[in-house]
């Protein structure tokens, strides 16, 4: 899976600390911490006509994030709010919109690691693009990386941090394979995630997903989670060995920027004769039916 290049993106407007710039003069300075050490944290957001989904609980994650980094400086709730606002109205975006919320450490006075050399607050950084969901919702081909997902001992993954080197090892893995995405396990074999998204299995009509402790909590997740329990579908939340997600019924994956898809096939085992199967097209759809009607109204 290959994102392709939206004409329409060819002059965004982007937002770096209060200023407007067209996608090719804006600038972030080499001492600012998300260039020297990848010390930023980040959040994906969907606008659906002028409307962002679930927008509160991304900014909480956020903010819980920085919290674990000790940023110092962070901006307010309004401030980031008014930043995603006047990028939008910048670009006259209204729907079909993804739109990347960046919060780094900030600017150093010297180059080096020690946080204590950030002294001018957080960066704020603001990337909205034309962009309809990513995947292709017919389902997608996975293969098993190597490349694992640490618990919280190694690097806590409850930090949305911008430093995704093992998702981009992992991801390579599958472009070598010619697959769409890589399952991720975590270091004791059990399911973590794919490189981009959260992954659900079904079997015999129950929804099974991982523990978060060796993957970043989900707001997509979260909502398929709360879906689950308003449907009355069983649900379980437990620790996923590798060889019960070969097993599975249903396979599908959950994320914003790519919504609710099916994964038909991982390795060499094909779900559901390699289509979406019920449970599935069922979630995607009441997904579906919020993002039209719920959503922090902004434009």
């Amino acid at each position: 899976m290959l994102q392709q290049y939206n004409p329409k993106n060819q002059d965004l407007i982007v937002y770096i600390n209060g200023k407007l710039s067209h996608r090719d003069e804006a600038g972030v300075s080499p001492f600012d911490s998300s260039v020297q050490n990848g010390d930023a944290c980040w959040e994906g957001l969907r606008l659906y006509q002028g409307r962002i989904f679930k927008l509160d609980e991304h900014l909480d994650r956020l903010f819980k994030s920085a919290e674990m980094l000790r940023y110092e400086g962070m901006p307010s709730r309004e401030e980031l709010i008014q930043a995603l606002r006047q990028t939008l109205e910048a670009n006259d975006m209204h729907d079909s919109v993804h739109i990347r919320l960046i919060v780094s450490r900030g600017i150093k006075y010297t180059s080096g690691l020690d946080p204590r050399i950030n002294t001018r607050g957080c960066s704020i950084m603001v990337l909205a693009e034309h962009k309809a969901p990513v995947y292709d919702t017919g389902g997608l081909f996975l293969i098993t990386a190597r490349q694992r997902r640490p618990f919280a001992d190694v690097l806590d993954q409850r930090i949305h941090s911008s430093n995704q080197l093992t998702s981009i090892l992992a991801k390579l893995e599958a472009n070598d394979a010619g697959a769409d995405d890589a399952l991720m396990l975590d270091t004791e074999g059990n399911l973590a995630e794919t490189n981009a998204t959260h992954v659900f299995l079904v079997k015999n009509d129950v929804v099974i997903t991982s523990t978060t402790k060796a993957c970043p909590t989900g707001i997509t997740r979260d909502t398929i989670i709360k879906l689950c329990g308003e449907e009355a579908i069983p649900l379980e939340i437990r620790d996923v060995p590798e060889e019960e997600i070969h097993q599975a019924d249903e396979v599908f994956c959950t994320g914003t920027m790519g919504e609710i898809v099916a994964i038909n096939r991982i390795d060499e085992t094909v779900y559901h004769g390699g289509k979406p199967g019920p449970m599935t097209r069922r979630l995607a759809a009441r997904y579906q039916e919020l993002t039209r009607t719920e959503g922090y109204v902004i434009v």
